[in-house]
């Protein structure tokens, strides 16, 4: 299976936008999240040689802009597209998709969206005090599972937990995207390094809301098993 970063905050070259928020195409066809801004999604798409035409499905992990963002010009270009949602994204939100003709799929539960692909459906999370919701991808191949994040406002923990009760047989290949630890102290970051090779997880590319700090902890803790993820690059799992 092949995931494509079509957007983060970091690039391979100049010819690629960078900025806040994430967007991972898995297998040509399925996109998590959709970064910032929609021209420079749409830039990133036709500067990777993307065919924006076998794009079926889009996930959005969470109802903010920096993953929102590309959705629309995106929508655009692609009418039709399956738009996976969880229930209680804003009402503004799911009005916008369906007036694009997006075709809004509200998630509650873990589902199979394709064959070996899944999301989580709705997971309860909190951003400055108030309820998040948020759903996060995961593939299955021969290695194991890998589990996509957006931003982990339920706490990466949590998600990987929630994961392992729907896979209780499966072991986790890889866990990457945003894991929203910028705010945490270098303790809290070890911790949850730490625990993340207790689990088990093979290895680890935390990019976006992780914070710098945070990510130098999970490399030192992973040494080779650590992934810098950025735009253009492209994850064989």
């Amino acid at each position: 299976m092949e995931i494509k970063i079509l957007f983060d905050k970091e690039a391979l070259d100049r010819s690629l936008y960078r900025g806040w928020g994430v967007s991972f195409l898995v297998n040509e066809t399925v996109l998590f999240d959709t970064g910032e801004n929609g021209r420079w999604l749409l830039n990133n798409i036709k500067n990777l040689k993307v065919d924006i035409n076998k794009i079926t499905t889009v996930v959005i992990s969470h109802d903010h802009w920096d993953h929102t963002g590309g959705l629309w010009e995106l929508l655009k270009n692609r009418e039709g597209l399956k738009v996976y949602a969880c229930p209680n994204f804003s009402s503004s939100f799911k009005r916008k998709v369906e007036k694009l003709k997006g075709r809004l799929i509200e998630t509650e539960k873990f589902t199979e969206i394709t064959e070996d692909i899944f999301i989580t459906g709705e997971i309860a999370g909190e951003y400055k005090g108030r309820y998040m919701p948020e759903q996060v991808l995961v593939a299955r191949t021969e290695k194991g599972l890998t589990i996509i994040t957006g931003c982990s406002h339920p706490g990466i923990i949590k998600i990987v937990e929630k994961v392992k009760k729907d896979f209780p047989d499966m072991k986790i290949y890889l866990v990457f995207g945003g894991f929203h630890l910028i705010d945490k102290s270098r303790q809290e970051a070890k911790f949850i390094a730490e625990k993340f090779k207790e689990i088990g997880i093979e290895k680890v590319g935390p990019t976006h809301c992780t914070g710098y700090d945070a990510q130098m902890i999970f490399k030192e803790i992973y040494e080779d098993d650590f992934i810098f993820i950025k735009t253009g690059q492209t994850l064989e799992i």
